[in-house]
């Protein structure tokens, strides 16, 4: 079998979407005959567990995991000196006025810890890998970002080893990622950032990422060839999603809120439809699934109407969250309010295009997310600020549940993570 290297920070027990991408492709390259090794950390920072992901990693497959240390826990423990409870990743980012605490440690974020704060990985990761990819007879390697951390690896390995072949995979941007942009980053650090992307991105062999906008941004910034493979969903898993008839019109969002993807424009169109639809209002509930930024959850308490109809569940294992599907009338997909909107292409979408429940998104009607709903016929996006589009969408959507007229019939045989598989394995071919 051709043996293949990846190093990921999200891997299993890891749960959200960004540990899938990898898990999947992980998942379908044992069928191609690959031999696929994969190293991540053994005692990662992360808020969202599911073990029920552990099912889709091949007994065939090495997983590595070595030690990683990481200032998350002394941020958590200094935040709770201050009397806050624990900050959640969703009420860290913020484009508000921010705490004297917040302040600070966004700024030591941004320009302290370079490119992230998982940087102090990178050269005991380096120092293993070297010996393990000469042991194992490794020749290809792949490194997927966000933490962008992940391809310094990457990039120290390649420069000890030249022959060695290596993927740069970014599910995010770098330097233009709008996260960047609320942690009160100096020039300086600015310029850091952007010379360490430089550098990946003409350092490695090939450059991968997941969304036609990302392609074209990437491509100006390292003047060289960007591959696209966007994200996508698998049949395996949707194979065993069972309908269920409502017995209210349910609207469901799954995923992180926060200032960058708000969805307080929905919320107040679907405020104003509910005080002037009795019906409508009666027969509607709104569930938001994952983790909420706190600001977003009072603004629903202190709202008489909304309070009634809008509820809030913490994340659940994806095996679990394949039954909320099957009993869901409307997906909410809230695309972040950023220079980079236009390339936003989550994870959670292309799983909502499998349930076949139709989507109501807010977002650049130009935009990647928009072409895919016209290409799959799948729902409608509005401009965040188009309370009356919004609002008459929920209307539709709603009329044609009482009559029981939705339909889950769409071709998203595209984006099936069998297929995308085999992009990637046609790719690692070429090298």
């Amino acid at each position: 079998m051709k043996k293949i290297l990846i190093i990921t920070y999200y891997w299993p027990p890891s749960g959200g979407s960004g540990v899938q991408r990898w898990l999947k492709f992980v998942k379908y390259l044992v069928k191609l005959d690959w031999q696929p090794y994969v190293y991540t950390p053994s005692n990662p920072s992360f808020t969202i567990q599911d073990p029920s992901l552990q099912k889709d990693v091949p007994a065939s497959v090495e997983v590595i995991r070595s030690p990683i240390w990481e200032p998350y826990d002394l941020f958590y423990r200094l935040s709770s000196l201050t009397g806050k409870k624990q900050v959640k990743p969703s009420d860290f980012i913020t484009t508000g006025k921010k705490s004297f605490f917040g302040s600070v440690s966004s700024w030591v974020r941004g320009n302290v810890f370079i490119p992230d704060a998982r940087v102090f990985w990178v050269k005991p990761s380096v120092t293993f890998l070297e010996q393990f990819i000469k042991n194992n007879q490794i020749e290809k390697i792949i490194t997927t970002g966000p933490p962008h951390s992940i391809h310094l690896i990457g990039l120290k390995l390649k420069k000890k080893n030249p022959s060695l072949k290596w993927i740069a995979d970014f599910r995010d941007p770098w330097s233009e990622w709008d996260l960047l942009d609320t942690l009160s980053l100096t020039r300086f650090a600015r310029q850091r950032h952007q010379i360490l992307e430089r550098k990946v991105l003409t350092t490695a062999d090939r450059v991968v990422t997941i969304a036609p906008y990302h392609v074209d941004r990437l491509e100006k910034l390292s003047g060289r060839k960007v591959d696209l493979i966007t994200n996508g969903f698998d049949e395996d898993d949707f194979g065993k999603v069972q309908r269920v008839t409502t017995t209210k019109f349910t609207i469901r969002h799954i995923g992180i809120v926060d200032e960058l993807r708000d969805p307080r424009p929905v919320m107040e169109a679907l405020k104003q439809v509910a005080l002037t639809d009795a019906e409508f209002n009666a027969n509607v509930t709104v569930e938001f699934i994952g983790n909420v930024n706190s600001g977003f959850k009072k603004y629903i308490a202190d709202d008489e109407v909304l309070s009634k109809l809008v509820m809030f569940i913490d994340s659940i294992p994806h095996s679990e969250l394949l039954k909320v599907y099957g009993a869901t009338d409307l997906q909410l997909l809230v695309l972040a309010y950023t220079a980079i909107a236009p390339g936003n292409l989550p994870g959670k979408f292309f799983e909502y295009l499998a349930s076949g429940n139709p989507i109501l998104a807010t977002g650049p009607v130009k935009g990647d997310a928009a072409d895919v709903l016209r290409e799959t016929q799948a729902g409608e996006i509005f401009e965040r600020d188009d309370r009356s589009g919004i609002g008459q969408s929920l209307i539709r959507y709603f009329y044609h549940w009482k009559k029981n007229e939705t339909s889950t019939e769409r071709d998203v045989s595209s984006y099936t993570r069998k297929k995308l598989t085999l992009k990637l394995s046609d790719l690692l071919q070429r090298l």
